[in-house]
Order: C-alpha cells, then sequence, then structure tokens
C-alpha cells in the first residue's frame, strides 16, 4: 500500500505540485481581490456618507452608521460570491466536472430561491431603503401600520420602539409606505376652537401674539415662528384656526403641548371662550309633565270661554 502511494507520487509529482501552486494561487487572488473590493466600497460609502453629513448635519451618526450598514451587507455578498467562484476554480483544478456540479446546484439553487421569496425582498426593499436615505435609527417613522422610533436597521429587518416601549420587528418586504416624521424638519400643526361670539380678528391677534412668545422662549427649537394661518372650518360649535410652524425635528409634539397651554392661559385672561359641546336632555317624564300641563292649561282656557 505504501509502495503505491510512494509510485503514485512519484508518477505524479509535477501534475500534485502544478496544482497545490495554482489552488494557493486561486485562494491569494480572490483573498487580494476581497481586500481590495472591501476597501472600495467603504471608500465610496464614506464619501456618500460625508456629503450626506454636509447636508444634514444634526444626522452625521445615523448617516454614518447606515454608510457601515450598507458597507457590511454589500461586503457579505461579495465574499459569497468569491467563495463560490473560489470553490468552482479549486474543484476544475482537482479536476471535479464543475458544469455538472454547477448544474446541481443551480436546480438546488432555484429550489432555495422559490422557498427564499420573501427574503430576497427583504433584502432588496432593505437595500433601497438605505441607499436611498428613507430613514435611519432615531427617526420616528410610520411604517406597516406602526409608529415609533427607528431602534435598529439592516437589509432584512426594521425594529421600531412605540410610545408603550413595545418593540416591533418588521420585515423590510412588509414596507409598501413609510411616513418619516423628523427628517430635516418638523411642523408644528395645530387646530384651535374659539366660539362663536369671540371677535375673530382679536382672536387671531392673541393667537399670533402667543406663538411669538412660544418662539422667542423656545428659540433654539424653531425654524419658523408658527402663527396662524387661516380660518379651518365654521364648525357645529366653534371657529377653528388652524396654526402651522417649523420647528427641529423631533420636537413638534412637546412644543405643541406648551403652545396649548399658553393659549389656555392667554384665553382665560383675555376672557376668551374656548366652546364646547352641550346637549340638552329631555327624559319622558317630563315630557309626559308638560303634556299635561298643556292639557289643564287648554282645559281651563275652554272653561273661561263657556
Amino acid at each position: 500500500m505504501v509502495e503505491r502511494a510512494e509510485e503514485f507520487l512519484r508518477d505524479n509529482a509535477s501534475t500534485i505540485i502544478e496544482t497545490s501552486i495554482s489552488i494557493v494561487l486561486v485562494i491569494v487572488i480572490l483573498i487580494i481581490a476581497q481586500l481590495v473590493l472591501r476597501r472600495a466600497i467603504r471608500r465610496v460609502l464614506r464619501t456618500i456618507s460625508e456629503r450626506a453629513e454636509s447636508t444634514r448635519r444634526r444626522d452625521a451618526a445615523a448617516i454614518r452608521r447606515r454608510a457601515d450598514t450598507m458597507a457590511a451587507t454589500v461586503s457579505w455578498g461579495i465574499e459569497i460570491v468569491l467563495i463560490l467562484l473560489g470553490a468552482s476554480l479549486i474543484l476544475g483544478q482537482l479536476g471535479f466536472n464543475v458544469t455538472a456540479l454547477a448544474a446541481g446546484i443551480g436546480v438546488v439553487g432555484i429550489a432555495l430561491g422559490f422557498g427564499a421569496q420573501t427574503l430576497v425582498k427583504d433584502v432588496i426593499n432593505g437595500m433601497f431603503i438605505l441607499l436611498e436615505d428613507q430613514f435611519g435609527v432615531g427617526d420616528i417613522v410610520e411604517i406597516a401600520g406602526v409608529a415609533g422610533v427607528v431602534e435598529d436597521i439592516n437589509p432584512r429587518r426594521t425594529v421600531l420602539r412605540d410610545l408603550d416601549g413595545n418593540v416591533h420587528i418588521i420585515p423590510n418586504s412588509a414596507i409598501t409606505v413609510g411616513t418619516n416624521m423628523t427628517q430635516d424638519y418638523s411642523r408644528i400643526n395645530l387646530d384651535v376652537g374659539v366660539a362663536y361670539e369671540e371677535d375673530i380678528d382679536r382672536v387671531i391677534e392673541v393667537v399670533n401674539d402667543v406663538c411669538r412668545e412660544l418662539a422667542e422662549a423656545q428659540a433654539e427649537d424653531i425654524v419658523s415662528p408658527p402663527e396662524v394661518l387661516r380660518v379651518q372650518a365654521l364648525a357645529d360649535s366653534a371657529v377653528v384656526l388652524k396654526i402651522l410652524g417649523d420647528v427641529r425635528i423631533g420636537t413638534q409634539w412637546a412644543l405643541m403641548g406648551e403652545l396649548r397651554r399658553r393659549l389656555k392661559v392667554r384665553f382665560d385672561q383675555e376672557g376668551i371662550e374656548i366652546p364646547y359641546p352641550q346637549r340638552a336632555v329631555t327624559t319622558k317624564t317630563r315630557m309626559l309633565r308638560e303634556t299635561h300641563a298643556l292639557g289643564a292649561a287648554s282645559a281651563d282656557g275652554i272653561d273661561d270661554e263657556v
């Protein structure tokens, strides 16, 4: 047995050496290609992130995290391609029929592809979300019917935490419409109702004065001071005013709460009435009493005439 092995090595020494050198060369070239491609990808994404930071400085950290996520994802895909390419080249050097093997792998790949359609959709949709900068970590969004803060995002899923503290894990393929409430700037959008008896021009002056006071007190959060845009509606029991103003991202809810408080205090000082629905309820007993009273009054009138 040993003699046969030694004889095989003597007869095929040159072939074994050439094959080994070829395999080592394939591995070295693939490693170099992986390193070069990874560095090129990171450089391109770093350039893109730097340009994005220059336009959205407040989101610089999130943009860098997004770039790192994209770089890791693309590098992972390239590594898989290089591994498959290297395996086919090495098997070819060892004398295997790569064509037949590739055909078999292709059949298996098609079967796996049908079973992993959702996963593929997740990854493709996630890559577009990251590339188009639709939203990122720290943004407040509404996606797939769920609203909350984005805690994590990768090409497969997005993680949200809602106002109650619940964590929602959403596959990216389920995101068909996304609403980002904290991109570039946010907006105060508030409706205020006052009674029909009030002087509407005076009310608008008071409201705008309160808005100016808020803008001065919270100047660091105000992009454009809120003010009355228009009379929004003539409702059943109130004249509704529309107030709009641009603010720093994520501060609109706190500022609207503070504006409501200031308006309530000022309206009380100015004697401006904030209407509320009122309803008159008539019970059946009361109706019967009124009917009997009317009947008795009618009978008395007839007696008097007689």
